[in-house]
């Protein structure tokens, strides 16, 4: 990864600024550290880079293209978006970039057995895809929420010989998925690499995971000038926990003139209370899954319910690195609303032939709504981070139809 000068985080202890660290349990702090000094020792090693960069070529399809959204911008008669096809990655999302990166490391560190966390199920397909690519052992973690959201990715999980543990406690969601996963860890530590699916956590994740995720930024850095003969004038991505945000957001940082959006999940709206919108939401700091963040609570400092459309946003927590891009100023948070999001879907998948996840829909909602008022000769560079196979199920409900 580049040095920079003026941007340099996280800290040597893992701090970006106020935020990330690690608050983990003792028992987890040696499994952690081990983590942290084997991902430097790697990083860096030309071997290693050789073999992630020739997995991402020839086993995921990178680099994945971008797209001009022609008769969608049309339609909107302002700003030109782009889309950076994440989608068309293998396993259809960009969370296959950050679970070949961390299976090498666990290849390199002796551990045969992988664990995860996943929402929408995206992470967890990814991981077992890798498992059973490096022949580990896989076990995946899903509230049972989820589960019965996107039972087409549980059934794709177990296919990959993965072994799905639904969760019945608290909301039955990513955050309690995180937590069981978090004591399989505990347990298991000497065997046990915790494939971590987004851009938070215990340091290193948040750097290591958004280190993985930069192939994004850094290929549209040198697609876009391809295409249009400069940079977008704005980079727009939908945040969960925020690694494919992450990922195009950093190459961008000390990029002049291209505004950073990050858009998270409205829900029912910001002042219905029922959303995923921490930074939008203006949410207090607290800690949650080993690192300090922006985090959705009550007075008493106890985790509030989220309440997106999209399981992948259903997080009440932001990665810490999108706290600090918020509190600098360097990167805008903006809310969209499941309507917006839905409307968003389906115009994609008029104007353009391409089904997006509504994760992604939620990213594209917002170019879509500030492109109108926009000039002609703007461009948005919207990442389209997953495709929507998985959303059938839940996109036929919301429109009433049962498949």
């Amino acid at each position: 990864m580049q040095s920079k000068q003026m941007y340099n985080y996280p800290d040597s202890t893992g701090h970006f600024e106020q935020f990330g660290g690690i608050y983990m349990a003792e028992t987890l702090i040696p499994a952690v550290e081990e983590l942290r000094a084997q991902y430097l020792r790697f990083r860096d090693d030309p071997e290693f880079k050789a073999e992630f960069a020739y997995e991402l070529k020839h086993y995921v399809g990178r680099p994945s293209p971008i797209y001009h959204a022609k008769r969608l911008s049309e339609s909107l008669g302002g700003a030109q978006i782009y889309l950076k096809r994440e989608d068309l990655n293998h396993t259809g999302a960009h969370k296959i970039n950050n679970a070949i990166g961390q299976a090498l490391l666990a290849k390199r560190m002796g551990k045969k057995r992988v664990i995860a966390e996943t929402g929408a199920g995206m992470h967890g397909v990814a991981t077992a895809t890798v498992a059973a690519r490096f022949g580990m052992e896989c076990i995946v973690y899903m509230g049972a929420e989820d589960i019965q959201r996107q039972a087409p990715n549980v059934f794709r999980m177990k296919l990959l010989g993965a072994t799905v543990v639904p969760v019945e406690s608290g909301s039955k969601t990513l955050k309690d998925a995180c937590n069981e996963a978090i004591r399989d860890w505990v347990t298991n530590v000497e065997s046990t690499f915790y494939i971590f699916g987004t851009a938070a956590g215990p340091h290193p994740y948040p750097m290591m995971v958004r280190d993985f995720q930069c192939v994004i930024g850094n290929e549209a850095k040198v697609q876009m000038p391809e295409m249009i003969g400069r940079q977008p004038d704005a980079v727009i991505a939908c945040v969960g926990g925020g690694s494919n945000a992450i990922g195009l957001f950093h190459p961008y940082i000390e990029v002049p003139n291209v505004q950073i959006i990050g858009v998270e999940a409205g829900g029912y709206g910001i002042a219905s209370g029922k959303h995923a919108a921490p930074l939008t939401g203006n949410a207090k700091v607290g800690v949650l899954h080993g690192n300090k963040v922006y985090l959705m609570q009550d007075e008493n400092g106890q985790i509030i319910e989220t309440h997106p459309t999209s399981a992948g946003l259903d997080y009440p927590g932001v990665g810490p690195e999108h706290c600090l891009l918020k509190d600098i100023g360097r990167a805008q948070y903006v809310a969209i609303n499941d309507d917006e999001a839905i409307a968003a879907f389906d115009a994609l998948c008029r104007f353009e032939g391409i089904i997006p996840a509504l994760e992604s829909s939620h990213a594209l909602a917002h170019a879509m709504k500030i492109a109108p008022s926009m000039d002609k000769n703007k461009v948005l560079l919207v990442n389209l981070s997953g495709r929507g196979d998985k959303d059938m199920n839940t996109v036929a409900k919301l429109k009433g139809i049962t498949l």
